[in-house]
């Protein structure tokens, strides 16, 4: 039914999610919740819709890993991937059309101004301008989608599908810009515009670029980063509350993937059949420590999708970093550079992002992230993060442990499960550039949360590079 998508030749083979054969009838249904209660959440790590999310997220992440190669010189060849690059500025027509929809989106807030009343957080106009994305969003995917992927597979059944592909993309599409109704937006927002992208990809939109990489690197580049400049103005615009938050002990308070695919464009090179380095830095790549140079970090964020993260941080918060920011502040002194920390994001997205009841809770499920069992997945550990779910006796239990193997993407994801928030808190040690406080500030008796170092955070002293 279904077929991967040929490798660039002479590329060693990594997992690519997969895309459907155009010839062979498929029945689309129009995306569900699923996920009700937090016992359900064991449930959505044994589907094909998170096997899925984690094959298409790597993908991304290792594109975006520079690339070494001999040069005619017989010299070391290293490319780089960066914001600007031509990956943004001169892609291919599927990623041209999809960078011409997000500026029509954005553009409608010129349409719904924020209202002038006394509000701290979440504008009602927001409101507003989500339905002029709801009303609009089927001539939008008219309009920059091709037809073939718009109209895949109809007319193969006998009185026709109840459901298109159009009904898919359209639900991970609006559910990629926040909430009407809670005014918010957060990770699991930004995980329902990963799977948009996704959907495009299985239904074939993106077959005019080239793949083993490149592809790859205009999606990541050419729309997923414009992508978070148009939320980044809804946030900015409509004083959008955060989305199953952390608070200040989370990473971020409304992204996450920008600071695998920025860790990602810092690692240590690697040629087309190596796998994605887990320690060591790109030559002369900016120090994990300099994220707390607010001057250093204005210049990077043009570049680097992990500074450009922290960029919009440092626009929204002010105060000492590793006051607002401390987890942030503490992956910073990691010693063993951005392969380190790239190994250590994709495990805390696994752990931080797709296992958190809040997170995925509004995440829908229909033919192209399905619902179904992965039948080579293994049952989710019994860990603390599992435990720590919103319970429910209406919920389905979690699955057995059967036999099985994990999905591609999961050993690179597994890790010892942590004990609580905060995440993790990375060694402070002397050559970090702040200072550690004399004495945390007070809370109330009994209120401190447990902090529990993850086995990525600690560092060595060793150089990155």
């Amino acid at each position: 039914m279904q077929a991967p998508r040929s490798p660039q030749p002479g590329v060693a083979s990594f997992p690519v999610l997969e895309t459907l054969d155009p010839s062979v009838q498929h029945a689309f249904i129009k995306p569900i919740k699923q996920i009700n209660d937090g016992p359900d959440v064991p449930k959505f790590l044994t589907t094909k819709a998170y096997r899925d999310i984690g094959i298409f997220v790597l993908q991304l992440n290792r594109a975006m890993c520079p690339r070494k190669s001999v040069g005619d010189d017989g010299k070391d060849k290293i490319q780089t991937f960066q914001i600007g690059s031509e990956y943004e500025t001169q892609p291919v027509e599927s990623i041209r059309k999809l960078q011409h929809m997000l500026a029509k989106i954005e553009s409608y807030i010129d349409e719904a101004p924020p209202d002038q009343g006394p509000r701290r957080f979440g504008n009602i106009s927001f409101r507003k301008w989500y339905q002029f994305l709801e009303e609009r969003v089927e001539d939008l995917l008219k309009e920059f989608i091709p037809d073939n992927v718009l109209t895949f597979g109809l007319g193969r059944e006998p009185g026709g599908s109840q459901a298109t592909a159009a009904d898919e993309l359209t639900a991970y599409l609006l559910g990629g810009f926040g909430s009407p109704q809670r005014l918010d937006y957060g990770t699991g927002h930004e995980l329902s515009f990963l799977a948009f992208l996704g959907c495009l990809w299985k239904l074939g939109a993106f077959q005019d670029g080239r793949p083993g990489g490149d592809i790859e690197r205009s999606i990541v580049l050419g729309v997923f980063e414009p992508y978070l400049r148009v939320v980044r103005r809804l946030i900015l615009t409509y004083t959008l509350e955060p989305a199953g938050s952390h608070g200040v002990w989370g990473l971020d308070d409304h992204s996450f993937q920008p600071y695998i695919y920025g860790s990602a464009q810092l690692t240590r090179a690697i040629t087309d059949s190596e796998p994605m380095p887990i320690e060591g830095s790109l030559f002369r790549a900016p120090k994990p420590a300099q994220v707390v140079k607010a001057e250093y970090v204005e210049q990077e964020r043009k570049r680097n999708l992990y500074f450009s993260s922290i960029g919009f941080i440092n626009d929204v918060k002010k105060g000492p970093f590793w006051e607002h920011s401390p987890i942030l502040f503490d992956i910073s002194g990691i010693k063993d550079g951005w392969g380190k920390i790239n190994k250590g994001m994709i495990k805390m997205f696994n752990a931080e992002v797709l296992s958190k009841f809040p997170v995925v809770q509004h995440f829908p499920f229909g033919s192209l992230f399905s619902w179904e069992q992965d039948p080579d997945a293994a049952a989710p550990l019994n860990t603390v993060h599992m435990a720590n779910q919103p319970a429910s006796v209406t919920s389905m239990p979690p699955p057995s442990a059967s036999a099985g193997t994990a999905a591609p993407w999961a050993q690179t994801t597994s890790m010892p499960q942590p004990a609580g928030i905060p995440y993790s808190r990375a060694q402070w040690g002397p050559a970090h550039p702040l200072p550690r406080p004399s004495q945390p500030r007070a809370s109330a008796p009994g209120r401190e949360p447990a902090i529990t170092q993850a086995p990525w955070a600690k560092s060595s002293n060793r150089p990155s590079g």
